[in-house]
């Protein structure tokens, strides 16, 4: 049994559309980041390799839509280009001790638990439940913090502003990152049990 949100716009199986170039384009400017932060120690250009990274998080998805050139590679690459911005920023900043273990910690434990969920999703013949915009919101705002909190380290100017900022985003991109999680398990309890409720006889 497999579990598909009903598309409002035609999916595709094109592999070379712009949104996707943007895409892959974003997933080469992960590298390019941890060789900024890590080796060379470029903060600055850092900050705006990872600034550009996320603040394009949208530009694939829109121009998707509107361009009617969904394709289910696409579907594929923008949520893995998020979740590989994200982890090699976890991994880059605890490093470099930009933010503290606990919260690389709190992140990476969410994607434990929605993982094993999906697994045991794909054991009963179900797909990934839909994307909320709860989890969307929280992987903007967690993109947009983490160069601001970079910066603030970067640049000692501008910490007074720049360091509450970044971590007032990051504190409520860690909220909605785990409400995002409690809704997707919800979602996952509901189908397991649909789908025992049907396998019983009546």
């Amino acid at each position: 049994m497999s579990q598909q949100p009903a598309p409002s716009i035609e999916t595709s199986n094109r592999i070379f559309t712009l949104p996707n170039v943007i895409s892959f384009l974003r997933l080469l400017g992960v590298p390019l980041f941890l060789y900024l932060l890590l080796v060379a120690e470029h903060d600055v250009a850092a900050v705006i390799v990872l600034a550009i990274g996320g603040s394009t998080d949208w530009v694939d998805g829109y121009l998707a839509r509107r361009m009617n050139s969904v394709s289910r590679l696409g579907e594929l690459l923008d949520p893995f280009a998020d979740r590989l911005y994200i982890l090699a920023t976890l991994i880059g900043f605890t490093v470099r001790e930009v933010v503290p273990w606990w919260l690389t910690a709190a992140l990476l434990a969410r994607e434990v638990v929605l993982g094993i969920a999906l697994l045991v999703l794909r054991r009963h013949g179900f797909g990934p439940p839909p994307v909320h915009y709860v989890g969307k919101t929280g992987t903007f705002l967690l993109l947009a913090a983490f160069p601001i909190i970079l910066l603030a380290k970067a640049v000692p100017e501008w910490e007074a502003w720049a360091y509450p900022m970044g971590w007032g985003l990051a504190w409520w991109a860690l909220g909605l990152y785990w409400a995002a999680a409690a809704l997707y398990l919800i979602q996952a309890v509901r189908l397991l049990r649909s789908d025992r409720e049907a396998a019983v006889p009546s």
